[in-house]
């Protein structure tokens, strides 16, 4: 069995997010790996030119996202798990593989939410091309309730 040493939590307080920190930090826990959390503060539309002032200052939402990275780093505290916190700002898809590969992980754990072709393309998503970006392994976490309440 491959053994994972060093571990890439991505969170972001969702429920598919707060479903792969607790997965993670189980997995963290039995292979007593050096645990990293990652929050991603997503600043596409900032980034986009947006014509109009935009209804939230950037500094209000960057202190939402540490404070969202503090509270991961404290759940995982109270799993039994010590993790190192890291906050980034821009494009997860971009973010998250460049802390990969700096912090040289050998597993990230993700959480996922299903959603539609139409939404992906209205929304700008592209998180399917994480894996090509990324070179070590990747556990995603679905939503067990998404199963039993059929919203899939």
């Amino acid at each position: 069995m491959i053994s994972y040493r060093r571990i890439l939590l991505c969170y972001n307080a969702t429920r598919e997010g707060r479903c792969a920190l607790r997965l993670g930090a189980d997995l963290a826990r039995e292979l007593r790996a050096e645990t990293h959390l990652l929050a991603v503060l997503d600043d596409t539309a900032w980034m986009r030119g947006l014509d109009v002032m935009p209804a939230i200052p950037f500094q209000i939402e960057q202190e939402t996202a540490n404070e969202v990275l503090r509270e991961g780093v404290d759940q995982l505290a109270t799993l039994g798990v010590v993790a190192h916190g890291h906050l980034a700002v821009g494009n997860p898809m971009t973010q998250i593989p460049l802390f990969a590969k700096a912090l040289e992980v050998d597993l990230l754990v993700v959480g996922h939410h299903r959603s539609g072709l139409l939404f992906r393309w209205w929304s700008g998503q592209d998180d399917g091309r994480l894996l090509d970006r990324v070179s070590c392994s990747v556990l995603v976490a679905m939503n067990p309730q998404e199963f039993e309440t059929g919203s899939l």
